[in-house]
């Protein structure tokens, strides 16, 4: 009987160590799955943010160039004055320009978008303030225009920092060319539930087509350059790194860029992580989606 008793008691405890073995497994990779999951959410959430900000503030450089002739070379951004389908749209901000020094640069120009809403020719609806300080119109090198915001939206999302962007056409360009440096600092772009993005960039813009022509209709820019940040979606906190691997191409009479690839690097992996999102722009068709592809699986997104 006593042999009988061990044999029992020793089947049951294999049996019991057994089990502890099968749920230990399946905790195990029930977490490694949770796991990857959380690092594809994350690498996506952070190329999705970049996406966002790279728009939002290219669409501001198309404002500053194009506020008018004494600046710039009028007509792009919000002052294109036409929709995709060449329809005109009625302008419903106000514009205010100052000469601080009473000569004719530096100028200021304040564009009130007012505090209900003001649907422009991209389809966003803008609040609040956009201001931008130039040096010299824009056209010659060494120019600069600095802009700040003030209780400035972007459709729902609230737009801060300081944006800048200089002329650097050196005497090496080629005479059918600008180039441009644009610098963001301490962007951050905030959703109504708190969400935000928040974004350091350093980009150079190639003005390669229709420099000699009057009017935006021709421009086409290439954009190079890279960028930092961090985004916040409820409880998932991200910060990454991002570089242009192939240059951005936006055209003056597209409202979204058309062609490249950026690539994101979230700053708690590795260069060599599975977990690096790429964002590409597509082909040259004028349109608002991208593919966004992070180890593997590719998700179609639709840009601002």
């Amino acid at each position: 009987m006593k042999l009988s008793f061990n044999t029992v008691k020793t089947s049951a405890i294999t049996l019991f160590i057994s089990m502890l073995f099968f749920v230990s497994c399946q905790k195990e990779d029930s977490q490694n799955g949770t796991s990857e999951q959380q690092e594809q959410e994350a690498s996506k959430a952070s190329g999705e943010a970049d996406a966002q900000a790279e728009v939002i503030f290219d669409n501001l450089f198309d404002d500053v160039m194009g506020a008018n002739d004494e600046v710039g070379n009028s007509g792009s951004g919000v002052f294109f004055g036409r929709t995709d389908s060449l329809t005109p749209v009625p302008r419903c901000f106000t514009v205010t320009i100052t000469h601080p020094n009473n000569t004719p640069f530096p100028v200021k120009i304040v564009v009130d978008f007012g505090n209900v809403g003001c649907t422009g020719p991209d389809g966003h609806v803008r609040r609040g303030k956009v201001i931008t300080v130039y040096t010299n119109r824009m056209i010659v090198p060494g120019a600069v225009a600095e802009t700040s915001f003030e209780n400035h939206y972007v459709d729902s999302v609230k737009v801060e920092g300081a944006h800048r962007v200089e002329n650097v056409t050196a005497a090496t360009t080629p005479a059918n060319m600008r180039r441009f440096k644009a610098t963001v600092t301490d962007g951050k772009l905030t959703k109504p539930n708190g969400n935000y993005v928040r974004w350091n960039s350093t980009k150079y813009i190639t003005h390669f087509e229709g420099v000699a022509t009057p009017g935006p209709l021709d421009d086409i820019f290439k954009i190079e350059g890279n960028a930092r940040g961090q985004v916040l979606r409820n409880n998932l906190l991200v910060g990454w790194e991002s570089n242009i691997t192939e240059p951005l191409v936006r055209r003056m009479t597209c409202r979204w860029i058309v062609r490249g690839v950026i690539k994101t690097v979230r700053v708690n992996t590795t260069t060599a992580s599975q977990y690096i999102a790429y964002l590409n722009f597509g082909a040259g068709q004028c349109d608002n989606q991208a593919v966004l592809t992070v180890n593997g699986v590719s998700h179609q997104i639709t840009l601002p």
